[in-house]
């Protein structure tokens, strides 16, 4: 059984956590404990369950076991870190001369060594994020060239847009920084749901982001939230 602290010293987690471990007992407390402090959880017991999830790449946080069914941890990491800054925290029981060195060179933000209280879990979820947000907030600006009709990466890269590209963005310009619900962008496109699929707007932003990743080797930084919208985690300013 793992033992659950009756402690309350951490903060709120609002974060869309994903938990990759085959442990269901140890997945079934820990996503408890941390939903208890606002987090959203999907718990996945495979590796190829959370890449074959419709949006792998879209949690804001990443909980990670090493030793997985499917894709091994260290090769999840090095996939996510391909498609996401998301933060990245390894709690594993593997037991390896070099396995802090293995993961951190993989892309992990933090490991933690099994057994693990849940506490410690939480508060290194909230050590990464603060480094994440700090990060976040100095990087430099991507500019929307609406005369233009062109993204500019903070490489000084310019990705043409379609119409629907460009009134995408729009949206995410007027959002600054906040999430666009998957309504909005429709109402932008001139799309009802009568006439458009989810499925539909996925493939509209999906070729958006193709676009982005052929132009510029930034990450590119339009994330969906999961039943809700999408965001551009990234400064978003009209050039």
């Amino acid at each position: 059984m793992h033992s659950v602290p009756d402690s309350h010293a951490t903060g709120s987690l609002l974060l869309n956590i994903a938990l990759v471990d085959d442990d269901p007992e140890y997945t079934e407390f820990l996503a408890q404990y941390l939903r208890d402090r606002g987090a959203r959880v999907d718990v996945f017991p495979d590796s190829n369950d959370l890449l074959a999830h419709h949006d792998p790449y879209g949690h804001d946080f990443y909980v990670l076991d090493l030793m997985l069914p499917g894709v091994d941890g260290a090769e999840l990491i090095k996939v996510l870190r391909r498609r996401t800054d998301a933060g990245l925290l390894v709690v594993s029981g593997r037991l390896a001369p070099d396995v802090f060195r293995q993961v951190i060179t993989a892309g992990a933000d933090m490991y933690l060594a099994k057994p693990v209280q849940f506490e410690q879990v939480a508060l290194a979820i909230q050590a990464v994020q603060r480094r994440i947000e700090a990060s976040s907030a100095a990087q430099t600006v991507w500019k929307l060239d609406q005369r233009a009709r062109q993204l500019i990466a903070p490489d000084g890269a310019k990705v043409d847009l379609s119409d629907a590209d460009l009134s995408m963005l729009e949206c995410f310009l007027e959002a600054d920084g906040e999430v666009v619900s998957r309504e909005m962008l429709r109402q932008r496109l001139g799309r009802t749901p009568d006439t458009d699929s989810a499925d539909g707007l996925n493939a509209t932003i999906y070729r958006l982001r193709r676009r982005i990743e052929r132009a510029t080797p930034a990450l590119v930084p339009l994330q969906s939230r999961s039943r809700v919208g999408y965001v551009f985690r990234a400064p978003l300013r009209a050039a």
